[in-house]
């Protein structure tokens, strides 16, 4: 008697789904030395905040590492995404990854002979932004070049859990560091977490770009934005994480909050900075579903809008444990958000043209939240901080709606037959 066979039907997960881990070595090389290296730099982020704070006694002084950042991210982000689609991208990630290392070994040798100068801290801060806008158009144009297109949302899962993991790990192991043996410590550290990286880039076989038929040998910043000018898609995706990040963005009030509504500023700070890390890390953690889901419009804007509701009904909550859990599922939409987003972005664009749209996705997401910040604030000295948070949320929610009505192909996206 012949036995029929049923179809394999995709198993049903609930933790993420690792198979890119196993399906790939190469990628799974990436993705430890990521990991490890991820974290090494929120040390080194944190020991240069507290090594400026020591040398000037000044918040303001700090927060310029921030700028000092910013800009070369945003500059070179697209110009770093040009590169990225022209020349080998193992050999870019490779050697920008080795120029971030050599900083942090300088960070190092000049703690260790007692250089303490603000503006050098300043300049190494703006050149490792360099290193970072250039290796991470190159790092995230590698990754379909190394999975099928099926993998995808998994990959970018398990991207989330790694800087989710270095953001709250790096600070807290970086400041017992500190504590103990100095910044030159956690430099030091850092750059030997570096190695992995190093190691994993080394590895990886040669990512030239695969250009199509009579391009032009250098790519262009320029062809790269008239390129996302003609896909909706594409651009969609940038539009609903801008509606969250500027629209919806509260850690600005943070402070005012614990403050007016708590009675308790740092520590409270602190566990509100805290839920949103931990509900991005769960949206990561508890991916495995991701991977079934192929209608990733339809699941960006339904994320997108339930992080504006998680933030809206924050504003109204003076329950500190019940707005740590909406900011915890604020948290955890803005994940499931990111991984679409990305995958849609890495499936959806010709190879060629993946360094400069991640260029672009850089320069969103540094600068998103910056905005975001910049409006809240002037909106809570208008009318108060309840009302700048509620009433953001609730439009983030809007916008949303709105773009979904204008550009309607976006939430018929499906992963079986992207199109940008």
């Amino acid at each position: 008697m012949t036995r029929t066979t049923e179809p394999t039907r995709p198993r049903r997960r609930i933790f993420a789904d690792l198979t890119p881990l196993s399906a790939s070595p190469d990628y799974r090389r990436l993705w430890l030395g990521g990991t490890i290296s991820w974290v090494g730099q929120a040390m080194t982020a944190l020991a240069i905040s507290l090594q400026v704070y020591e040398i000037t006694r000044s918040s303001f002084a700090v927060g310029l590492v921030g700028l000092f950042s910013l800009v070369p991210l945003i500059v070179f982000g697209l110009y770093g995404g040009a590169v990225a689609d022209t020349v080998d991208r193992r050999k870019l990630g490779l050697y920008s990854s080795l120029g971030a290392a050599a900083l942090s070994v300088l960070l190092a040798a000049a703690a260790l002979l007692g250089y303490h100068r603000v503006w050098f801290l300043y300049a190494v801060v703006a050149l490792q932004a360099v290193c970072g806008a250039l290796t991470g158009p190159a790092r995230s144009a590698m990754i379909p070049r190394l999975l099928p297109a099926e993998q995808l949302p998994a990959a970018n899962a398990l991207n989330s859990v790694t800087m989710t993991f270095g953001t709250m790990v790096g600070p807290a192991l970086g400041g017992l560091i500190v504590a103990v043996g100095g910044c030159e410590w956690a430099y030091l550290i850092d750059a030997v977490t570096f190695t992995a990286a190093l190691y994993a880039m080394w590895r990886l076989p040669s990512m030239k770009p695969d250009r199509a038929e009579g391009a032009r040998g250098r790519a262009s910043v320029a062809d790269g934005l008239r390129f996302l000018g003609t896909r909706p898609n594409i651009r969609m995706t940038f539009f609903t994480d801008m509606a969250a990040m500027v629209l919806a963005q509260p850690k600005a009030l943070f402070p005012a909050i614990a403050l007016l509504w708590y009675g308790d500023e740092a520590t409270t700070v602190g566990l509100m900075v805290a839920a949103i890390a931990a509900g991005a890390l769960m949206g990561g953690l508890f991916s495995g579903w991701q991977s079934r889901i192929r209608r990733h419009g339809l699941a960006i804007l339904l994320a997108v809008a339930g992080w504006g509701s998680a933030i809206a009904v924050f504003g109204l909550t003076r329950n500190l444990w019940l707005g740590l859990f909406f900011l915890a599922l604020a948290g955890y939409a803005d994940t499931v958000s990111m991984v679409f987003r990305t995958t849609m972005l890495q499936a959806a664009t010709p190879d060629d043209m993946r360094g400069r749209l991640q260029g672009v996705f850089i320069v969103v997401v540094a600068g998103g939240p910056r905005l975001g910040d910049f409006l809240a604030g002037t909106a809570a000295d208008l009318t108060s901080p309840a009302v700048a948070v509620t009433c953001g949320g609730l439009a983030c929610v809007l916008v949303v709606g709105l773009l979904a009505l204008r550009w309607r192909n976006f939430a018929r996206y499906n992963a079986d037959s992207p199109q940008a």
